[in-house]
């Protein structure tokens, strides 16, 4: 990825309402986000809505330096600070639901992150969330996994300017994706789906199956 404090550019996407209405009432940062819609930059909207944008906005700036902060902290916490660590992931997180992420963790602004019940990231995990991910109740991730919303346009010269855009992410309930997996934008993983080791995920997952390989491919029905 770019480095996108030099300043950049996001296509549009449905949202999922499902999840969003499922986690965002017990997000401990609903209030704070919805004052923050209220107030927010042309460049901010047009990021969440999956449009090209200016990632150099003086509001997204702040924003990233907040969840870059957020996480230090949360980081280099101890073990025996799991009430504090549940504490900090209710106020980076768009919605949260009292589950686990291992440290260490990392995300561009967390507020467009929605996980469901029994949520569990073992270490490592990765998710750069310019537009929103939606996973949802009993999913599990394992050491490494990298979600990806944000990308370029293929055009160099569009993309040497500063464009960047982003596409939303939506993992389904019972959802266990393995370790080093990698989730790029616009992917959408069904219920019940294993994602192995290792994986390359560059288009949708059915559900009810187990997907692995560079792309990754269905290489068997559950």
């Amino acid at each position: 990825m770019l480095n996108r404090d030099r300043g950049f550019k996001l296509g549009t996407f449905p949202f999922c309402r499902r999840a969003k209405a499922a986690t965002l009432g017990h997000s401990r940062n609903a209030d704070k986000i919805k004052e923050a819609d209220m107030a927010m930059s042309e460049e901010k909207r047009k990021m969440i809505a999956g449009e090209l944008y200016d990632a150099g906005d003086d509001l997204l700036r702040s924003e990233r330096r907040r969840a870059r902060q957020l996480t230090h902290r949360y980081n280099h916490s101890s073990p025996e600070e799991g009430e504090l660590r549940k504490q900090w992931l209710g106020e980076l997180l768009g919605g949260y639901q009292g589950g686990t992420i291992e440290p260490t963790f990392r995300c561009d602004y967390g507020y467009n992150i929605y996980l469901g019940k029994n949520f569990y990231a073992n270490f490592d995990c990765v998710i750069l969330d310019v537009c929103e991910v939606h996973i949802g109740d009993n999913c599990l991730l394992a050491p490494g996994v990298h979600i990806y919303t944000a990308t370029h346009p293929l055009d160099a010269e569009t993309r040497v300017g500063g464009a960047e855009f982003g596409k939303t992410v939506r993992i389904g309930d019972n959802v266990w994706i393995g370790g080093r997996a990698v989730i790029n934008p616009g992917v959408t993983i069904g219920d019940n789906a294993v994602v192995a080791s290792g994986a390359v995920v560059t288009k949708d997952v059915p559900a009810n199956c187990v997907v692995g390989g560079n792309p990754a491919r269905v290489i068997k029905q559950l």
